[in-house]
């Protein structure tokens, strides 16, 4: 995957080295519930269903001293920046020239998001309230070291799922889940309905590689890469890894099989419209 002389996105906020204004915040009402299954799940699903907080705004203020980025940070910076403009020229073609492309904050530990405060732990997620993807650049050291998925492909699959979240609150899927899910009559119901949410972003992710495929020289090496990826943050994977046993009821995001053959749905066909994980015979 190559992004030498790519645009970077200008939808960027960055709050790194950026600190809360405001001492003592406890954890948001999304933060205390995603800890209660993060356990097992490693990526935060609340931002998802709208969560939303009572808590107090956070301010962010700038330190005393500018943020210095390592070298490391630099290029995973610029790849998070050059990955969501390629996902705004792929969901602008497919929009018809109507998208309206999220905003990517990054930060660094903990920050105040419209879903409730947004920490390091949870990994990156999207908010749907202000219509944001969070990001702390720490992640992808943790999806190489925790998850045993390196490269910078398997990065911009991660971005780009997020990204598929945005698609899913624009096209109003992620409201209608939202709705079959507070009718549900269990939780093992309501979680299908979060898991076929999460496989169809993970689908969306692949139609966005199949359309930079050209763009960024994207190959087969990288496409390996993010299959990995997406086998290591399946529901089974890590349930297995954190408590020795697998629990399928309590699954959010799908299995590893499910989110790597989604994740190459998308790559085969390129068509948002083969991402119907609703309807599929196969989910």
């Amino acid at each position: 995957m190559d992004i030498r002389g790519q645009r970077r996105s200008s939808n960027i906020e960055d709050r790194r080295g950026m600190s809360p204004a405001r001492k003592g915040i406890g954890l948001s009402l999304g933060g205390i519930l995603f800890l209660v299954v993060l356990s097992f799940l490693g990526i935060n699903p609340l931002p998802f269903l709208g969560v939303a907080t009572k808590q107090a705004p956070v301010e962010m203020q700038q330190s005393s001293q500018p943020y210095q980025e390592s070298a490391t940070e630099a290029q995973l910076s610029e790849l998070a920046g050059v990955t969501l403009a390629q996902t705004e020229e792929t969901w602008g073609k497919l929009f018809g020239g109507k998208y309206q492309p999220p905003t990517m904050v990054m930060f660094s530990g903990q920050t105040p998001s419209a879903c409730g405060t947004g920490q390091a732990a949870m990994g990156p997620f999207y908010c749907p309230l202000d219509q944001k993807v969070y990001l702390d650049l720490s992640f992808f050291q943790e999806l190489e070291q925790k998850f045993g998925a390196p490269g910078d492909f398997a990065q911009a699959y991660v971005i780009a799922h997020e990204v598929g979240h945005h698609v899913q609150n624009l096209t109003g899927t992620a409201q209608q889940v939202q709705k079959l899910q507070q009718r549900a009559r269990s939780k093992a119901e309501a979680n299908q309905y979060s898991v076929m949410l999460e496989l169809q972003a993970d689908c969306y992710a692949g139609v966005w590689a199949r359309d930079a495929a050209p763009r960024l020289n994207i190959t087969q090496q990288d496409i390996d890469e993010g299959m990995r990826a997406a086998t290591a943050i399946g529901d089974d994977t890590l349930q297995r890894a954190a408590q020795g046993r697998v629990v399928p009821d309590a699954f959010t995001h799908g299995t590893s099989e499910q989110r790597s053959r989604w994740l190459m749905t998308g790559m085969n066909s390129g068509d948002p419209n083969a991402c119907d994980t609703f309807n599929s015979r196969q989910l």
